[in-house]
């Protein structure tokens, strides 16, 4: 459950998590937090206890009026094989769920096909999609290793 309104833009391999692929997005990562309209970055221990995990209640810039408090996702089908992965053919589908206050407020799936290597539909919010494609990217690096 990463917060809604942090912007993945790289890994973070400094924060110290004990399981980073656990977390909400399959690894930490550095990134803006642009709650408030503004956009900031967010200091080392904001990174680990908020922007990465959600349900901030303790982050300073997090809006007391919002929409959400975490989005979380999964993969909800790959029709990958190891001969489709090697050779870019296969979909991804992504479902995800954004949370107020421990209950679901939309929800919803976004579609990637690697051939193309485009989303075959899209997140009308910034923050989300991105997260979408931080999510994406370490699944698949996950899979390659594996």
């Amino acid at each position: 459950m990463a917060c809604p309104f942090f912007y993945p833009t790289e890994k973070n391999y400094s924060a110290g998590w004990p399981f980073p692929a656990r977390l909400p997005l399959g690894a930490g990562f550095c990134g803006t937090c642009r709650a408030g309209g503004d956009e900031v970055v967010p200091d080392e221990t904001q990174l680990r206890d908020f922007c990465n995990l959600g349900y901030a209640a303790g982050c300073s810039r997090l809006p007391a009026e919002r929409h959400a408090d975490c989005v979380r996702f999964c993969v909800a089908k790959s029709d990958l094989s190891r001969d489709s992965e090697n050779s870019g053919e296969g979909r991804i589908v992504l479902q995800f769920v954004v949370e107020r206050d421990h209950l679901p407020v939309q929800n919803g799936v976004v579609e990637y096909d690697l051939k193309a290597q485009q989303w075959l539909s899209k997140l009308d919010d910034a923050c989300l999609q991105r997260q979408a494609e931080a999510h994406l990217s370490t699944y698949l690096e996950r899979r390659r290793k594996t």
